[in-house]
């Protein structure tokens, strides 16, 4: 489907023990790049790892994290330095749900956690990653946002705001790169078969979603070194792949 357009490349995949995060980091690796996989639980990566080796004759390399842990997050861009010199691409697909409660009635803890997952863990990630990206000839940051980041609901306060600031950073930083080798995109997925979809609509029928490896085309593409991706969100329902 894609061949091995990513030969060479290294890539870092937050998130990658399930979803949408898997799914872009099994699917990047089949297209040639080396990944480093990125999530809290250690056996969901090292099971990551087995379909990659089963896919890829490769390993991954390991490293697990929590995305609260702002002084983890520090420290991932010098070892990653350490051991490959640079950084291709950087797929941040890590996020929580957090409460689907109104904003009135919100925990200021329970706000504040999905704050520090899905806003602060971006600007912290960024902050460790930009050096050792400035190394690649074509550095790729692919951050995966939400509808309700332009269209929030209600309930959906905290999860809402935390996608719009996170929008908001990337297109700052992807100004502030733009002299750079490095290339920000922001990609909408939609509705798919995920766990967090299905804590926020239990009654759905997961049946009717996509599964997430349908993500798996875009996000090759976000990718490429020899591509520039477009400064608006990505909506993968409006997509469409590339002939070549």
């Amino acid at each position: 489907m894609t061949g091995k357009i990513l030969e060479g490349r290294i890539a870092l995949v937050t998130g990658a023990s399930r979803g949408i995060g898997r799914a872009s980091a099994l699917g990047m690796a089949q297209a040639g790049a080396h990944i480093i996989a990125c999530a809290r639980t250690q056996g969901a990566l090292e099971e990551l790892d087995d379909d990659i080796f089963a896919a890829t004759g490769k390993h991954a390399t390991l490293m697990p994290f929590d995305l609260a842990d702002g002084g983890a997050l520090e420290r991932i861009g010098p070892a990653v330095y350490e051991r490959f010199q640079k950084l291709d691409i950087f797929v941040h697909a890590a996020a929580t749900l957090g409460s689907l409660t109104p904003v009135s009635h919100f925990e200021p803890k329970d706000f504040n956690r999905v704050i520090t997952l899905n806003l602060n863990a971006a600007y912290r990630l960024i902050r460790s990653l930009e050096p050792v990206m400035r190394f690649s000839d074509a550095g790729r940051a692919i951050f995966i946002s939400s509808t309700l980041a332009s269209k929030p609901r209600a309930f959906w306060g905290a999860y809402a705001a935390s996608k719009a600031g996170m929008e908001a950073l990337v297109r700052t930083w992807a100004d502030e790169v733009d002299v750079t080798p490095i290339r920000a995109a922001i990609v909408n997925p939609g509705p798919m078969r995920t766990r967090m979809r299905a804590t926020a609509y239990p009654g759905e029928d997961a049946e009717t979603l996509p599964l997430p490896e349908e993500i798996i085309p875009l996000i090759v593409d976000l990718a490429r070194a020899d591509k520039v991706p477009p400064l608006e969100t990505i909506d993968r329902r409006e997509w469409v792949a590339p002939t070549a």
